[in-house]
């Protein structure tokens, strides 16, 4: 097991801890690299492992059958996957697929729940991040109920630009469809949308954005509200962008 100054923390919910609390957590955990299109938990299954992204990036979806889901939620180094363990709940809610590869830290359940039950500053952090993630949840439910795809997908991309810590990376239209609940038509006419703009170009599945604000500019609303959000309630300064 790697000690803790063999670890350098980027995950901002790690480091916005206590230098003690953060090093006895660091101390357990082992640093992971996450493959693309890897599925980290499926929903109903039990959560092994808790996950703090430090350069990846992590879609969570419902399933609505066999072929097709919605993404619920974006998970990168503002974060981590396993939240529903302050709870006392360790069956996943939702799928957690790998959308952006890069590394991350991993612990092992029944050592983040020592560290959870030693430290109030985790306590503390985790509740307040767990209000964060229920308020993405229902401001992505009212976005893809009300909000025009073009908006919708603006706000993605600038979602996954914060997380993915560069200006390409690589998702393809069948993905966008799936994970917007959209057809893919839909998708296709959004992209090119945004392309003619020129906020972002398109090729071979790589996307790079070319106009931040401007691509702002076109996104919905939800997209500041989450941001803002997260800075109101965790204090860090944004954690974003």
């Amino acid at each position: 097991m790697p000690s803790n100054q063999s670890i350098h923390a980027t995950n901002r919910l790690l480091t916005a801890l206590p230098p003690m609390d953060r090093n006895n957590v660091l101390n357990h955990c082992e640093p992971v690299e996450l493959v693309f299109a890897e599925i980290l938990y499926f929903a109903g299954e039990r959560i092994h492992h808790v996950y703090f992204p430090t350069s990846s990036f992590i879609s969570l979806i419902t399933p609505v059958n066999q072929n097709s889901g919605l993404e619920v939620g974006l998970i990168g180094n503002e974060g981590l996957l396993g939240i529903t363990l302050t709870l006392g709940i360790d069956i996943a809610p939702f799928q957690a697929l790998v959308q952006g590869s890069g590394s991350a830290l991993r612990i092992a359940v029944p050592l983040f729940l020592e560290e959870l039950a030693r430290s109030q500053a985790l306590q503390l952090e985790l509740k307040r991040y767990l209000y964060v993630s229920m308020s993405q949840l229902a401001q992505t439910a009212a976005c893809n109920r009300y909000h025009q795809v073009e908006a919708r997908l603006a706000r993605w991309l600038l979602m996954t630009h914060d997380r993915a810590q560069a200006d390409t990376f690589h998702v393809t239209h069948i993905f966008l469809a799936y994970v917007l609940g959209v057809r893919r038509v839909g998708i296709t006419k959004a992209a090119l949308s945004l392309q003619q703009k020129k906020l972002i170009s398109y090729r071979r599945g790589d996307i790079t954005i070319l106009d931040r604000a401007g691509l702002e500019t076109a996104a919905c609303a939800c997209y500041r509200t989450e941001t803002e959000t997260y800075e109101r309630i965790l204090g860090v300064g944004c954690p974003l962008s």
